[in-house]
């Protein structure tokens, strides 16, 4: 009978002894999964700070003043640091940008990578003349610097104009903005841009240009705008030197020179 306690203490004992390590066993599970969490953010946290940042296809401004726009410095933790919000930051500082990337390189490199709007026209609103770039995205105000270099955009009212945003004129009409943004960058893709002296818009069924100081161009209204700069070059490449007159390509179908 003694043997029969004994035996039956011993397999309680055992039993008790598996029981305990299997809560141990299931214990040990989220114990290590946060043991590795806590190495990998302390890993993170000391070994991949920003020491090295790198601004590439600037321009118009500074180093200093995207990376300030931006809000990175040395230091700053390269996972934990929020790209999207630092893109939506650029732009609302630095209107000039038009694109920007910004890449992490590990372990502790950012390269900053952006490309500048160019100022190619002006708009003028009361005494103050305002540049825009072939999006027709306001830059800012013109100092007179820079305005012998702008195409003047005449025959438009713009409304409230705000550094960074897209035009707009004064009765809201976004069809005319558009038609805008599509010559400038005709004009800006051609190679045109920096021999037009003025864009008139004062009535958008008949938009004419001046060009080299000889030339009135007549695109007419906004139907078909690539296609009537195609033909505009190729009237261009078939004019003598000493031609001057005016360049009708307002039917979208052929182009037409009358001597002046």
């Amino acid at each position: 009978m003694a043997f029969k306690l004994n035996k039956r203490a011993a397999r309680r004992n055992e039993e008790e002894s598996f029981s305990l390590r299997d809560v141990a066993s299931s214990a040990s599970g989220p114990v290590m999964f946060f043991l590795v969490i806590v190495a990998v953010i302390f890993v993170m946290s000391v070994f991949f700070r920003v020491s090295d940042i790198q601004v590439r296809g600037n321009s118009h401004y500074t180093d200093e003043e995207i990376i300030r726009a931006i809000d990175i410095e040395e230091g700053d933790n390269l996972f934990f640091f929020d790209r999207f919000a630092a893109l939506s930051r650029v732009f609302a500082k630095l209107p000039y940008i038009d694109e920007v990337t910004v890449e992490r390189s590990l372990p502790n490199r950012v390269i900053i990578t952006v490309s500048e709007s160019q100022a190619l026209a002006y708009i003028v609103l009361g005494e103050e003349k305002w540049t825009i770039d072939h999006n027709c995205k306001v830059l800012g105000k013109a100092n007179e610097d820079e305005l012998a270099g702008l195409i003047p955009i005449i025959g438009i009212s713009p409304g409230t104009l705000m550094i960074g945003e897209t035009l707009e004129t004064a009765d809201g009409d976004g069809k005319i903005v558009d038609y805008i943004a599509e010559v400038l960058d005709q004009l800006e893709g051609r190679g045109l841009y920096r021999r037009v002296g003025r864009v008139d818009f004062t009535n958008p069924g008949q938009v004419e240009f001046t060009l080299d100081d000889k030339y009135i161009v007549r695109l007419g209204n906004d139907n078909n705008v690539e296609y009537k700069f195609g033909m505009l070059i190729s009237a261009l490449s078939q004019l003598l030197e000493g031609d001057v007159g005016i360049i009708n390509v307002s039917d979208g179908n052929t182009a037409h020179f009358s001597p002046t």
